[in-house]
């Protein structure tokens, strides 16, 4: 039914601005992008930027509708800031170099530098300090729902994934720190309430806060096999992104008793597969065979600032794992990483790719600090303990190194977490091995701390007197990835199948046949529905088939049917539930029965957040 104050005007098919599909688009890999345009929700305007049509409005305006409720009464005010903005403040915090080339940046006519912007907490944090001095103004929250722009390299999966999308961010200011628990407690509440009423399931992970900066961070992630995220949990209650999983800690090794390493001869073992064939002839292990947890992989990433200065950094891990280039680049944030070239290695001839080994690198380098270029750092990953010994490369071609010891013959400059995170592992927190699933990003929340408040000078008067720098978090919603988030979740292998909550209207009445009395019994039905408060769509299409009507109810997908034709010289009704049963009763039952349904379904969904 329609939310308070809103008047819904009933939708007819017959002048509806829709263009339904049979086909799949082209350019479209995941079922929510091709429904979304299959049923004239929206359309492609350029590579990641679309049109929204009528019908995928009315979606995405009920989800704001939600949002709003509950930020509102979370005590959160709403404004509104532009998207085009000056760069001064994002040069201020960073941001103008940190956001590296997907930052939408333009001049003007003056040749003053703008940005269309990602996100808005120089924006917000301004505001509050042009109105707010004391700290009796605070606490604070206000909100805003902007369309939002990044330059994504590889825009997919249609709005999921797009260079212009429309977000909900939402901002606190506090006093204190124990003001921003209660502020960031009060906002996790409010999203659970929202994705709760949205009948969109979701996990709370921790999370990293990336180029954000703050401490405490969260993403709520909905869970999907076509998700680009990846997180874990415990049967414990552990939950974490996995770029935000840290390795339980090893035990230092005794390596007092260990041999001296021994350079063996490898041929052309420049893989881990074949060097773990070749050590295993070379050198047979005393305690059976070789595996490629006991070799250690070196990897060389190339690591660009946001200022464009390029460094090589050598990062060792066990030879059974992988190196995870998401958790290298939120460990590295905000520069940028990628594997390095072989023109990135010319200037290096002690790296021999396939056969590094950590004897050339690190702080045993021979290379001098102030050489140009300087020694490439080298970093652990956490599953290399110390006094632990590994079959590693010999910096030569064609030989390796059995039984070299971390801490008495080689060392590092640090610790990274690098290396993949598998099922099985661990659990950080002891809650129990982890399993591993993917899932759609579709809010998170930070607390942001002082860092843009200290960066823009946002500071009140405390009770005496003195001057604070406020203390901020920062909450996300992605309002459209959120509507294609409810599309993967809600459709089958006909079309979109959406909870009374979002669906575009509640109740679709499909006149189908040539006879007049059907198109009148249908007309009267939905003015008489649309009087009750139910939101409608009448397909009053003459010349249109049956068929073509019932495959347009199917993928349109709201969630109730209602079907006049044949059946009405009986003085029948056909009642079809989207994705449930299909109910003959009377013509004059119909009208109680479908109001009776629909607040049934509402109610669920209002009862289960209460």
């Amino acid at each position: 039914m329609s939310g308070p104050g809103m008047l819904v005007p009933m939708l007819r098919m017959s002048s509806l601005f829709v263009r339904t599909l049979r086909e799949d688009p082209a350019d479209a890999e995941v079922a929510s992008h091709k429904l979304l345009v299959r049923a004239g929700y929206i359309r492609r305007a350029a590579p990641g930027i679309y049109t929204w049509l009528p019908l995928g409005l009315r979606v995405l305006r009920k989800i704001e509708r939600v949002v709003r409720e509950e930020m509102e009464a979370a005590g959160s005010q709403e404004v509104h800031f532009p998207a085009l903005l000056p760069s001064e403040p994002y040069e201020v915090t960073g941001r103008w170099s940190d956001y590296g080339p997907t930052l939408f940046k333009l001049k003007d006519r003056k040749e003053n530098d703008y940005l269309l912007a990602p996100t808005h907490e120089e924006m917000f944090t301004l505001l509050v300090k042009d109105m707010f001095s004391s700290y009796k103004d605070l606490p604070l929250s206000l909100y805003q729902i902007q369309t939002k722009y990044r330059d994504e390299a590889r825009p997919r999966a249609g709005v999921l994934r797009s260079r212009e999308f429309v977000m909900k961010d939402a901002y606190s200011f506090d006093v204190d720190e124990s003001g921003l628990d209660a502020s960031y407690a009060a906002m996790r509440e409010a999203y659970q309430r929202i994705f709760a009423r949205l009948r969109l399931p979701f996990v709370i992970c921790s999370a990293v806060s990336g180029a954000m900066g703050g401490s405490r961070s969260e993403e709520f992630i909905f869970p999907c096999d076509i998700g680009e995220d990846t997180f874990v949990r415990s049967s414990g209650g552990y939950a974490a992104n996995t770029e935000a999983v840290v390795t339980v800690p090893l035990d230092e090794i005794d390596c007092s008793s260990f041999a001296e390493p021994v350079e063996i001869v490898t041929p052309g073992a420049s893989t881990i597969a074949t060097l773990v064939e070749a050590v295993n002839k070379a050198a047979p292990s005393p305690g059976g065979e070789w595996t490629a947890a006991d070799t250690l992989k070196n990897v060389v990433l190339a690591v660009t600032q946001p200022g464009g200065e390029r460094e090589l950094l050598v990062i060792g891990l066990p030879g059974d794992r992988e190196v995870d280039m998401k958790r290298v680049q939120a460990a590295l944030e905000p520069a940028e990483v990628e594997i390095a070239t072989a023109e990135d290695l010319e200037a290096y001839p002690e790296l021999v790719p396939g056969y590094i080994g950590p004897q050339a690198i690190g702080p045993q380098s021979q290379r001098s600090a102030d050489a140009d270029p300087p020694a490439p750092r080298y970093l652990l990953d956490p599953h290399v303990a110390r006094g632990s010994r590994w079959i590693t490369g010999a910096n030569s071609r064609d030989v390796h190194v059995v039984g070299l010891v971390y801490g008495r013959d080689f060392e590092a400059d640090g610790r990274i977490e690098a290396a993949e995170v598998r099922a099985g592992d661990e659990a950080p927190d002891g809650s129990g091995p982890l399993e591993i699933a993917r899932g759609i990003e579709i809010g998170h929340i930070f607390q942001l701390g002082r860092k843009y408040a200290d960066a823009l000078g946002l500071s009140v008067l405390d009770v005496n007197g003195k001057s604070r720098v406020v203390t901020m978090g920062s909450y996300g919603i992605g309002i459209t990835r959120v509507l294609a988030a409810l599309a993967e979740e809600n459709h089958d292998e006909k079309g979109l199948a959406w909870p009374v909550q979002v669906a575009p209207a509640q109740v679709h009445i499909v006149a189908t046949g040539k006879d007049n009395a059907v198109f009148s019994a249908a007309q009267e039905l939905a003015e008489a529905l649309d009087a009750d408060g139910i939101e409608v769509l009448l397909d009053d299409r003459r010349k249109v088939s049956a068929g073509v009507k019932f495959a347009d109810f199917e993928l349109l997908g709201v969630p109730f049917g209602v079907i006049v034709g044949k059946g009405l010289a009986e003085g029948n009704i056909e009642i079809r539930e989207r994705r449930g049963e299909t109910t003959v009763l009377p013509l004059e039952a119909a009208r109680e029965r479908i109001v009776e349904l629909v607040r049934a379904a509402i109610g669920a969904s209002d009862s289960s957040v209460r």
